[in-house]
């Protein structure tokens, strides 16, 4: 499999376990906790692999970024979080940052 597609797997997996754990409520509520303790599992596992093949620099730069974005947007659109210009651009740095890191590792 790409590392490319593990690392989104990855993500994909820590966007769930961090919603996941906004819905556990302080770990009171059984399904969303244990959603939280098998997404985190699986996106450390997936990442775990991802680093046999990438640049840990890349890699996780990359992992907690787009991470970090996606549960911003979630908070926003699903948990009726503020958006202010200051937010937005912030998001808007990480994402220019990823993209950076990206062309630098290429380039490389």
């Amino acid at each position: 499999m790409p590392a490319w597609l593990l690392l989104i797997g990855a993500i994909v997996m820590e966007v769930v376990g961090t919603t996941a754990l906004k819905l556990s409520a302080g770990f009171t509520r059984f399904w969303p906790s244990a959603t939280v303790v098998v997404a985190y599992l699986l996106a450390f596992i997936a990442l775990g692999f991802v680093l046999k093949r990438m640049d840990v620099s890349v890699a996780y730069a990359i992992w907690a970024g787009l991470g970090t974005a996606l549960v911003a947007v979630i908070g926003v659109v699903y948990f009726g979080e503020a958006m202010n210009w200051l937010k937005a651009a912030s998001l808007g740095l990480i994402v220019i940052g990823l993209v950076g890191l990206n062309l630098a590792a290429r380039s490389a």
